[in-house]
């Protein structure tokens, strides 16, 4: 894959972002969502790739596209795309902080085809990689995180999604002294924020959606971060999906090589609203600002992006 990869992928999570920004605090989630997705779709066409979609917006016969199996790009590297046009649609539609557009890309066969289901992890920056462990109590890998990043236990922030599962590993959390941050929606965002100095996050816990573990993987091994997840079907036909996916044994944890192999991968998000890791859409007129992230695993590049858009000459973002 070509270095030059990093910007084109920016400017199509740009293109969603500014898309669904439109839709920001009017309380409707799947316009917010559908405008993201077409114009991701509409500058995928211009990026020089033969991708694969294996994390996207559903099975065929569920989205129109992106969907999982569809070819974008205009030919190139073959590779695998995981994308999540809108990260947190509820957020958007309440104008709720830290909604991103974002995108990963490994070498094809690279990232691990996750179903739509439930995962349970655990995410931590460098200080904590080979540290933690998802099966330890949070208190000990509460105590282990003190001690490798120098800090007291009172000042470590843990981001959890705000969901009854969790209570008591909320409750668990602030016995052992920690702080919590809890989030309604989209925990990408928050897992990668644990590896990115001063973003006030120290850590992420508890069950979310496994394709928003293999995104916040590629990213978290951009930054030389950690994330351990563990699937949690919730039937028999969820079981086989798993089985299908080659992993004999639904308790596996998952590691970082499991979720994305290989020695090469990009990560790309634009900030919808406000954030942890990045800033939202401000629309000035005719114009337009983002702010952006792109990394690079094999060179360990971590770029920041402010763009400022012209919209009225970008008819291939907004055409109807």
């Amino acid at each position: 894959m070509e270095r030059e990869l990093a910007l084109e992928l920016v400017r199509v999570t740009e293109a969603a972002a500014l898309c669904s920004a439109r839709w920001m605090g009017l309380g409707k989630k799947e316009e917010a969502d559908g405008a993201a997705v077409d114009a991701m779709r509409r500058m995928f066409d211009t990026v020089q790739i033969t991708g694969t979609v294996v994390i996207g917006e559903g099975e065929i016969d569920e989205a129109p596209m992106l969907y999982i199996g569809e070819k974008v790009g205009s030919g190139g590297p073959q590779v695998d795309v995981a994308v999540d046009p809108v990260e947190g649609t509820n957020l958007v539609a309440k104008g709720l902080p830290n909604s991103i557009a974002v995108i990963g890309v490994a070498p094809r066969g690279c990232l691990l085809h996750a179903p739509d289901m439930y995962m349970d992890k655990i995410a931590v920056g460098p200080c904590g990689v080979g540290k933690i462990h998802l099966d330890n109590p949070p208190a000990k890998n509460l105590k282990i995180l003190a001690e490798v990043t120098g800090k007291e236990i009172r000042d470590l922030v843990v981001v959890i999604l705000d969901r009854p599962r969790h209570e008591k590993i909320i409750r668990q959390v602030r016995e052992a002294g920690a702080r919590v941050k809890l989030i309604s929606d989209g925990d990408v965002a928050p897992a990668v924020s644990a590896a990115v100095g001063g973003s006030g996050v120290d850590m992420l816990l508890g069950i979310g959606g496994a394709p928003e573990g293999v995104l916040a993987a590629v990213a978290l091994k951009c930054l030389g971060g950690e994330i351990q997840g563990r699937l949690c079907p919730e039937d028999e036909e969820q079981q086989q999906r798993i089985r299908e996916m080659g992993i004999h044994d639904p308790c596996q944890l998952l590691a970082m090589e499991d979720l994305v192999r290989g020695d090469d991968c990009f990560f790309a998000a634009t900030g919808i609203t406000d954030g942890d890791l990045v800033q939202g859409v401000r629309f000035h007129g005719e114009r337009a600002s983002t702010h952006s992230i792109v990394m690079r695993y094999q060179t360990g590049t971590i770029r920041y992006i402010d763009a400022t858009h012209n919209l009225s000459r970008k008819p291939m973002v907004f055409e109807e």
